[in-house]
């Protein structure tokens, strides 16, 4: 989820990018899963984020670990925690994450985060939202772990833009308009595997939303 506040106060000052090395190598989290509790609806998903967990069925994934949450008018899905606990549903007895070649893409950022400006996105360092001591300086690419990142990172860039346009498109809806562009959006991104290869089926599938949307809103 998208914070609206000054990036001077939260950050230590500076604007990353994949190359850079920032101190942030924690040991793989031995001993320490505090990041991944009492997340409640910050950890949204994006549609990357479901494709790379598509080993787990996807009834399986909405229905034990999904959640979905209304984010500015536009529902999306969202990791869920357990409602006694606090705890990701994918954390295990251990404290350690059951899914963590597939962990999605927040939480393979963390603690760094993205400010969008000026038609592209840099990263920051949260400096105050991990406290694992005696960090090492580690490669942001390597600790994105994420393939093919140049693609990844202009795909994240598309959707963040997409998103942000349909959410102030959605202000202005109708509610009964707003539930079907809402399902369209899910069903479009989210509910249905992705064949091909991703990247390349987003893209096709982002045209089809548009014209579907479009449809919706002439039948008014």
């Amino acid at each position: 989820m998208e914070r609206y506040v000054d990036l001077d106060e939260i950050s230590d000052g500076r604007r990353y990018t994949a190359e850079d090395m920032v101190k942030i190598g924690c040991g793989d989290c031995a001993g320490c899963s505090a990041c991944c509790v009492h997340m409640e609806q910050l950890i949204l998903l994006d549609p990357y984020d479901v494709h790379r967990m598509r080993e787990i069925p996807l009834d399986t994934l909405m229905q034990e670990h999904v959640e979905l949450m209304v984010d500015r008018g536009v529902i999306l899905p969202a990791l869920k925690m357990h409602a006694e606990t606090g705890r990701c549903s994918f954390l295990n007895d251990e404290g350690r994450c059951s899914i963590h070649d597939m962990r999605p893409g927040i939480c393979r950022l963390f603690p760094m985060g993205r400010v969008y400006e000026d038609g592209t996105f840099h990263y920051f360092l949260q400096k105050d939202e991990c406290d694992y001591p005696n960090k090492t300086k580690v490669k942001l690419k390597k600790w994105l772990d994420t393939p093919m990142l140049p693609k990844y990172e202009k795909y994240i860039l598309d959707w963040h833009s997409f998103l942000h346009s349909l959410q102030d498109r959605a202000s202005d809806m109708e509610e009964g308009t707003l539930k079907k562009i809402d399902m369209l959006l899910l069903n479009t991104f989210f509910f249905q595997p992705y064949e091909e290869e991703f990247y390349q089926e987003f893209y096709r599938r982002l045209d089809q939303f548009g014209a579907y949307e479009k449809q919706i809103l002439s039948d008014i």
